[in-house]
Formats: C-alpha cells, sequence, structure tokens
C-alpha cells in the first residue's frame, strides 16, 4: 500500500487510512448511540493497536475526550480515572479487562477488543485470555454494526490525558476546545515540529497511551504515511524494521537510543538504515554521550524536543544546534515563549537558574479537572510550568538543570514518588518512608525507597517490593529499598528528600 495515502499495519492487520477514518466515524455513531456525549469522556486501555487509534479518532468526531489509560495500572489506579473523567465507555484490550476480575466501577459501558497474534507474542499471552468473554460487547462486530457518523453531525473533540502531581493523585489536563483557527495552526505546527511530510514511512516505538507518542502516532497517519504499529521496543528488531520497511521518521526515546548505540558494532553495520530522515527524541533527559554516539552513527538527522503535557511543544533542537550547545533542548518554537523565574516571581536574566515557565502560542488554555487550585499553582504571568529548572543562554536556548518537583522520570514516564511512599507507608510495620530518583545506566533514573520500621517487624525489601506491586503499577515500586533505623528530619519535621538525594547525584556529575 502506498504510503502517499496513508495506511496503518499491525503485524499483518492492514488499513488504508481512508478506511480507518470510515471505522472511527462508525465507532463515532456507535459511541452516540450508546450514551456518549458532547464534553464527555471515553477511555481507552489498550496496548499499541490499530482500535487505539480508531477510538481516539471517533472521541475527535463527536466532541468527546479521549483518555488513554496506562495499560500497567493496576485497578484501583484505572478506577480512580474512569470515577474521575465520569468516563461513559471503555475500550480495554481482552486479557486487560479478566486482568481486573470484575473490579471496574459501575456505569460503564464496556467495549472488548480481542488481542492480536502480533501482541499475544510480544507479551506471552495465552489464546484463551486474548478472545472477548462472552457477554461483552466486541469492538469489531460492534463498529461494523454501525454506519458512519454524518459530516453535518461532527463536532471536534480531543484527548484528555491523565498526569500525576505532588498529590499523588493523578489529574486530567482538560484543555478548552479549539477555534478553527487554531486548529488548522497546530496541525500544521505539528506536522513541522516532527519532520513530517506525505509519503514517509515510521514504526512507533513506544506506548501510545504517552502523550508524546500519541500526538506523534496521530500527525504521522495524519501527514498521511506509512504506519507501523510496534507492540513493544526491541532495539535489533527495530533496525530489521528501518531497513525492509524503509522508514524514513522515528519517534525515540533516551532507553531506545541507549540500547540502540549499546548494540554490538557488527550487529549495527548489518542493517542498512540510510533511508532514514529524520529522528526526533524527549520526554526525559538524555545523557551525552548517548546522543553523540546516535549522532556519529545515523548523521546530523538527531532533534530533541521538550515539552508537557499541559503546554505541548515549547522548543525543538536540531543535531547541529546540540553539538555546537552540548546540553541544550533548543529554543522556543515559533509563537512560544519561555520566561526564567526564581522563587519569588523575578523574572531572571539570561545564565540564571530558575524555574522554566512557558507560553501556549496557538493551543488552548487547560485546567486539571477536578483540580483548579492545582492549576493555579503553576501559573505566573499566564505562563505555566512542569517544575524543570533551568536557564537561557544569550541566544535563548533553553538548559534544564534540576526540577523542583518531587518527580523521577524513568525510562520516559513520569513517577510520583509521593503515591509510592503513600502505598509502602500503608503497611502495618512501616512507620514512615521516603521514595526518590537515582541514576541508572539505562532509564535515566530509577526509584530508591528508604523505608523506616516498626522496632519489632521482621521485614526485608522484597517483602515491601511485594506488597506495593499488588497496589502499583510495576514502574512505580522501588527497585531498590534501604531499611533504616530511623529517617532524618529537619526543624519542621520534613524529611529533607533533596539531601538525601544528593550524594547519588553528585557522584555521577549531575542533578538530572
Amino acid at each position: 500500500m502506498d504510503a502517499h495515502e496513508g495506511f496503518i499495519r499491525s503485524g499483518d492487520r492492514l488499513l488504508s487510512r481512508a478506511e480507518l477514518m470510515r471505522r472511527a466515524a462508525r465507532a463515532a455513531a456507535g459511541f452516540v448511540d450508546s450514551g456518549a456525549r458532547h464534553g464527555g469522556a471515553i477511555a481507552v486501555l489498550m496496548r499499541n493497536d490499530i482500535a487505539f487509534l480508531e477510538t481516539v479518532f471517533a472521541a475527535g468526531l463527536i466532541g468527546v475526550h479521549a483518555v488513554p489509560l496506562n495499560w500497567h495500572f493496576k485497578a484501583e489506579e484505572i478506577n480512580y480515572i474512569l470515577r474521575d473523567s465520569e468516563a461513559s465507555h471503555l475500550v480495554v484490550h481482552a486479557d486487560l479487562l479478566r486482568a481486573l476480575d470484575g473490579s471496574l466501577v459501575d456505569g460503564v459501558t464496556l467495549l472488548c477488543v480481542g488481542v492480536s497474534a502480533e501482541i499475544r507474542q510480544a507479551y506471552g499471552i495465552d489464546r484463551a485470555s486474548a478472545d472477548p468473554p462472552a457477554g461483552v460487547l466486541e469492538w469489531d462486530a460492534w463498529v461494523s454494526a454501525h454506519q458512519p457518523l454524518p459530516h453535518d453531525s461532527r463536532r471536534p473533540g480531543g484527548t484528555m490525558m491523565y498526569t500525576s502531581g505532588t498529590t499523588g493523585r493523578p489529574k486530567g489536563v482538560h484543555r478548552e476546545p479549539e477555534s478553527l483557527e487554531q486548529r488548522q495552526s497546530n496541525a500544521k505546527l505539528r506536522q513541522r515540529w516532527f519532520g513530517n511530510r506525505p509519503g514517509m514511512r515510521t514504526a512507533i516505538l513506544g506506548p501510545i497511551y504517552h502523550s508524546v507518542q500519541l500526538s506523534y502516532t496521530t500527525a504521522a497517519v495524519s501527514a498521511p504515511g506509512g504506519v507501523i504499529l510496534t507492540p513493544r521496543f526491541d532495539a535489533e528488531g527495530l533496525l530489521r524494521t528501518i531497513e525492509t520497511e524503509r522508514l524514513t521518521h522515528l519517534q525515540l526515546v533516551p532507553i531506545m537510543m541507549s540500547r540502540l548505540v549499546k548494540l554490538p558494532v557488527e550487529v549495527r553495520k548489518r542493517y542498512d538504515v540510510s533511508s532514514l530522515e529524520f529522528v526526533i527524541h524527549g520526554a526525559a533527559p538524555c545523557p551525552p554521550q548517548i546522543k553523540r554516539a546516535l549522532i556519529d552513527w545515523l548523521g546530523p538527522i538527531v532533534y530533541e524536543h521538550y515539552g508537557t503535557t499541559e503546554t505541548g511543544m515549547i522548543c525543538r533542537c536540531s543535531s547541529e544546534e546540540w553539538l555546537a550547545r552540548p546540553g541544550t533542548v533548543g529554543r522556543a518554537w515559533p509563537g512560544r515563549e519561555i520566561r526564567i523565574y526564581d522563587a519569588e516571581g523575578n523574572l531572571l536574566a539570561p545564565g540564571r537558574e530558575g524555574e522554566v515557565y512557558a507560553s501556549f502560542g496557538a493551543m488552548p488554555d487547560f485546567t486539571y479537572r477536578n483540580a483548579d487550585s492545582e492549576r493555579a499553582r503553576i501559573e505566573r504571568d499566564g505562563f505555566v510550568t512542569s517544575g524543570d529548572v533551568g536557564y537561557l543562554d544569550e541566544d535563548g536556548y533553553l538548559y534544564l538543570c534540576d526540577r523542583t518537583r518531587d518527580m523521577v522520570i524513568s525510562g520516559g514516564v513520569n513517577i510520583y514518588p509521593v503515591e509510592t511512599e503513600a502505598v509502602l507507608c500503608e503497611h502495618p510495620a512501616v512507620v514512615d518512608s521516603v521514595v526518590f530518583g537515582v541514576p541508572d545506566d539505562e532509564y535515566g533514573e530509577t526509584l530508591m525507597a528508604l523505608v523506616q520500621l516498626h522496632d519489632s517487624a521482621k521485614l526485608g525489601p522484597e517483602d515491601l517490593q511485594a506488597f506495593a506491586r499488588k497496589r502499583l503499577a510495576s514502574f512505580k515500586v522501588p527497585r531498590m529499598i534501604e531499611l533504616r533505623e530511623e529517617l532524618p528530619r529537619d526543624a519542621s519535621g520534613k524529611i529533607p528528600k533533596r539531601r538525601l538525594r544528593a550524594p547519588y547525584w553528585s557522584a555521577v556529575g549531575k542533578r538530572i
């Protein structure tokens, strides 16, 4: 199938872009018929799959927010978001539905997607678990039973991504509807941001429940281009795909870059990657030696981008710019402005470190669903921050140095330690806990927990990990736990987390 016409492929399944949009229009009509309302929400709990994209595009036709859920979440985490978003529907892979064991909140219409062969193989899922259970609406049959939603009934919708915060509870980034002018402007900017062009070919390597991956995927579909969904990342497998599919574009995160450049030289030389013309990375700080090695290998086609779920695109950096200014994440994107403030709200001059704030440009403003006060806390003069600390040089290039917020980015995934701390403290043997990020060669950061037990407690770190694993997604469970007789506190009674964290980072000569 010609990439200039646009296609989506997953394993042996292939849809043209036009067919994908027809199916999305059918699903949109089905959602309306079964209770979805303008301004409402439809949740998606799936691995990378064609039905995921059909759901997102369908929501975009009926003025509804698609709410992607991290499929690693446990039932309690999923139910919280379903309740908070007031989702009318949940589109879910069959094995993930079975894993919830009937513990979903009431009032949500379930639409079950059978697990395809390529996903079964990638995750070792048996066929019995992969088929939709009896009595639940099956996605493909349900979509086919509806006629496409008429054009005059369509209303633009979007996504509502949930991002954790200092309270430990996820917050939905609820954005105002785009005007026609904003929609057109942002669509053009998004294509430029990702280097897209008609006929591009790309593989989706990271989970599309993540905001950047979803934005990249939908932009590639809209280019139009050839989009190959992969169930999970494999470094040598990607090289093979680049060669056989003549891929032109990629979106990476640092852990993928690290695994690629650490492949044996003879393996890398085995594959022809000359078709690549644009590779972009972001989501987490990338070790300079890894990025330089990737540029040396692929050439000056490697771009870095920086943004947040709340602000969207902030800045981007080419290989040439980064090599001339190692460590920068680029300059403000057209229509955007970056400001650096100190703790008292004073605007700082170039070269001085402070908290990074950004404007919205053509992006509509947002609030946090059911948490307006949290939204107010991150704004100054109409600019908002994600808690990153950095500085601008004289030419307007941004450098990130640290984070003010209690957040860890591990393998490109944001983790808020307060949530893990709260779960550990639920254990009857735990007096207190403190969780923070420490350096990790592969993931960038990984979770470390210091735990104080009651004097009579007879537990080991593995017992606490098992306790947490039953309540939290696995990536929120500390890889390392140290038991302490007592945790230090400052004069106000708070645990000095930054002081406890600092020695681990000073050993590697950086702060994030």
